[in-house]
């Protein structure tokens, strides 16, 4: 496969956005002429609301309301003009109180967004590198990513994980001036808190370690003066740290606040801080609404808010602990959330819970991997607890229910969170179909297979047979694969849906930018498997094509599909998989929705291409149907230097030979690092040489008969199928005699004297391949992974 396309993800989030769009739990409007923060209206319906951030509830503070009112008054809706020339009369005041809040200097910002996007390009400079939890805000990503511009390093760790954040600091302690690791303080969608104790102490151990916190979701409800989670850990910020709270959400107006004990810092940042300068200040009403606030934080009145909020929350802990609800994070903070695993589920579950009169959110990709979607709760003071009781026993009741009607279990859901389960899975048995899985296609039936899933690349009956021998046995592990076959039958025998799948080590930056491998092959020098992760797969990483039969218009179609999922799941724990890829979809396969529904997000894999050949027609009567300009493009740049060389086509190979072409192959695979995968072991073109259905198509210099400086590897499937399936070059003569293109053409030719209906030019290079008429097709892959830093490394995300 090659580099995915740029705008991929957009296209992957707009996807899944999509689906929960119109299962109704997503882009919704709020109903109503007032709103209380106990209840709001939705779908006609008023509903108790689990979904608010304002913990506290002092959004409906009547001193906040009047402050506000009062401010439009006397200032207007809005201040227009920049705060670098003048600020609104009220700004002073709230600067005061709100540094007195924290004990340090503050920049009030027209909200953490713009926040991030104003600090992080002032506070970070060219010498240092930043770290990024993969679990960070969007917003926070987003700002860093700015720096790339500027050569400013970026890395991502694993979730919380103070191992991988120390070798990162380890191979940057010698290159950089400053290290910047960038968490929240508490996470948005589970509720879990960062190890600020933890993360203080390394930074004491490593000096360059600069600590960058948004604890937006910490504010108000813990902390001294309401100062959130990360200032209650820590007590007072030292000068390696950053930290930016919010004047919205708990604090119940607008805005945020950066805190900041550097003073140079502190003046560099407020002088000029980007959009800190250029952007609008903030309205009266919301700074008067944020001053108001303020004082009741310096009063004693917020620890009596806190502790009403805590007995809520402590209230709503002690019903789950009788459930069996799967709260993936309990902790005291006022967010929680309860996995379903798959969207399809979460969608059920939540349409459910607004049926029986309760607000909750759904989290889903990509504020969290897509198998691991769930429903987030959040408690605040407007919640009594007459209606927390009827939530719990809401969702116990409608749980089980959404689980049993989207075909999945709570033991699945435990899974795909790493919760600690005593839960046994329920075995899709059926009296209806039949299952069939098997470890080599010796053991399935060669003609139906070749029937059902063997019309296309290298996966009829022989081909899969030659990958097994040829995928076993070697001494990288790389090179060993694991394959198994599947069909599923009905109660006449039947095939209702067949696959095969196979597991395999890949690169994690496979399809990630080919400046990027190349980073990492100078660290694979001296690592080998550096940041490499096993994939469970349909079909493999040798194969093009459709790899999955189904049959659409049988009635147990959908069971079947239910019997898939499940078996890719066992495959997955079984192989110790990080990721199942299912492959080579067209862009409307009817699939789709049920696939979204099963928790895979859909990227756009490179165009597959191929060429229909007639019965019967000789070479020249198929050029004569290309149009003029690739006709004229045919003349010049193939046929114009076809007589100068020495074009041959053989069925085996000498041991010289062998080792020219595997030496071509390996200078395609080295120069194209936007396909960076390991290299194929020799035995594969040794195989090749035995096999009958191999044959290879050579290009010798023209004055040195001895040397291949063009190789097209080329399968006969028994379907009457053509595949060139590997290309081999020597690039200091690839302009001079246009060997690629001339190998393109060799293939044409000779599918056309063997009579072959079709030749399958795989998945790249589909510019050259039009020009020798070429059918293009838009090809989709469905991926799943086990959270969405392995994505990320993978390529299919840059941040979320």
């Amino acid at each position: 496969m090659a580099k995915i396309k740029h705008n991929n993800f957009l296209d992957t989030v707009n996807n899944v956005f999509t689906d929960a769009i119109d299962e109704g739990v997503l882009h919704l409007y709020a109903e109503g002429d007032n709103f209380s923060g106990r209840t709001i209206g939705v779908k006609n319906q008023n509903l108790f609301h689990f979904g608010t951030t304002g913990y506290l509830g002092l959004e409906q503070d009547p001193r906040l309301k009047e402050a506000a009112i009062n401010a439009i008054r006397r200032y207007g809706t809005q201040f227009p003009l920049s705060k670098s020339y003048i600020s609104n009369p009220l700004y002073k005041q709230l600067e005061e109180k709100v540094s007195e809040m924290y004990q340090h200097p503050v920049v009030i910002t027209k909200n953490s967004t713009l926040g991030h996007l104003g600090v992080i390009p002032s506070a970070v400079k060219d010498q240092d590198a930043i770290i990024l939890d993969h679990q960070v805000h969007w917003s926070v990503q987003s700002a860093a990513k700015v720096l790339k511009t500027r050569s400013v390093p970026i890395d991502m760790i694993r979730h919380n994980d103070l191992n991988m954040l120390e070798d990162k600091i380890k191979s940057y302690t010698n290159s950089r001036k400053k290290i910047w690791y960038m968490a929240d303080g508490i996470y948005s969608m589970f509720g879990d808190f960062a190890p600020i104790k933890d993360l203080k102490t390394l930074s004491l151990k490593y000096p360059q370690l600069h600590l960058y916190f948004d604890d937006v979701h910490g504010m108000s409800w813990i902390g001294k003066n309401g100062t959130g989670y990360v200032m209650n850990e820590i007590n007072a910020l030292s000068e390696n740290m950053l930290l930016f709270g919010t004047l919205s959400k708990t604090f119940g107006a607008s805005g945020s606040v950066l805190v900041c004990s550097n003073k140079k810092m502190h003046k560099d940042i407020k002088t000029f801080g980007g959009p800190l300068t250029f952007s609008a200040q903030l309205e009266p009403a919301s700074v008067a609404a944020a001053t108001a606030s303020a004082e009741i934080h310096l009063s004693p009145e917020i620890y009596r808010l806190q502790d009403d909020l805590r007995l809520r929350v402590q209230y709503f802990n002690s019903l789950l602990e009788q459930t069996d609800l799967p709260v993936v994070d309990k902790n005291m903070s006022p967010v929680f959330f309860i996995g379903t695993g798959m969207p399809k589920t979460g969608y059920n579950f939540v349409n459910r819970l607004m049926k029986e009169g309760f607000y909750v959110n759904l989290g889903l990709f990509p504020a969290v991997p897509v198998k691991n979607t769930g429903v987030r709760i959040t408690i605040s003071r407007h919640n009594q607890r007459t209606e927390i009781k009827a939530l719990v026993d809401a969702m116990v009741y409608h749980l089980p229910k959404a689980l049993e009607e989207t075909h999945t279990d709570l033991h699945r859901v435990h899974q795909a969170f790493k919760l600690k389960s005593t839960i046994k899975t329920k075995k899709t048995i059926s009296k209806n179909l039949s299952l069939q899985l098997e470890t080599s296609i010796s053991k399935i039936d060669k003609q139906m297979w070749n029937n059902l899933v063997g019309d296309c690349g290298i996966q009829d009956w022989d081909g899969l047979q030659f990958l097994e021998k040829t995928f076993r046995n070697n001494v990288l592990g790389e090179n060993n694969w694991n394959f198994w076959y599947l069909i599923v039958c009905d109660a006449q025998k039947h095939p209702v849906l067949a696959t095969f799948i196979s597991s395999s080590l890949w690169k994690d930056d496979m399809l990630a930018n080919a400046t990027a491998s190349k980073t990492l092959e100078e660290k694979r020098i001296s690592d080998p498997y550096y940041m490499t992760s096993k994939v469970l797969s349909l079909g493999c990483l040798f194969t093009e094509g459709n790899h999955l039969y189904v049959n659409g218009n049988h009635p147990r179609k959908q069971e079947a599909l239910h019997m898939l999922m499940q078996t890719l799941e066992t495959l997955e724990q079984r192989s110790n998989s990080k990721m199942i890829a299912l492959r080579d979809f067209s862009m409307n396969d009817s699939l789709n929705r049920y696939f979204l529904g099963q928790g895979f997000v859909r990227i756009q894999m490179p165009n597959s291409c191929r060429i229909n050949l007639r019965a019967d027609e000789a070479i020249e009567v198929y050029v004569s149907r290309l149009s003029s300009r690739n006709r004229k493009h045919l003349r010049k740049d193939i046929l114009a230097y076809e007589p100068s060389l020495d074009i041959s086509i053989l069925q085996t190979l000498n041991a010289h030979q062998l080792n020219q072409v595997h030496l071509l192959y390996n200078n395609v695979r080295l120069n194209n690092l936007g396909l960076n995968t390991f290299p194929y072991p020799i035995n594969l073109f040794k195989n090749m040489s035995d096999h009958p259905n191999w044959e290879f198509i050579l290009i010798h210099h023209p004055e040195q008969l001895n040397k291949i400086i063009g190789v097209m590897f080329c399968y006969k499937n028994n379907a009457q199928t053509y595949v060139p399936s590997l290309v081999g070059m020597d690039y200091d003569y690839l302009k001079i005699y246009q060997t690629y293109r001339q190998l393109l053409y060799q293939t044409l030719k000779r599918a056309i004297q063997l009579k072959f209906k079709t030749i399958d030019l795989g998945l790249t290079a589909s510019f050259e391949k039009k020009k020798l008429g070429a059918v293009v097709e838009e090809k989709y892959a469905y991926i799943q992974a086990s959270d969405n830093f392995t994505l990320e490394l993978l390529g299919l995300l840059e941040c979320r």
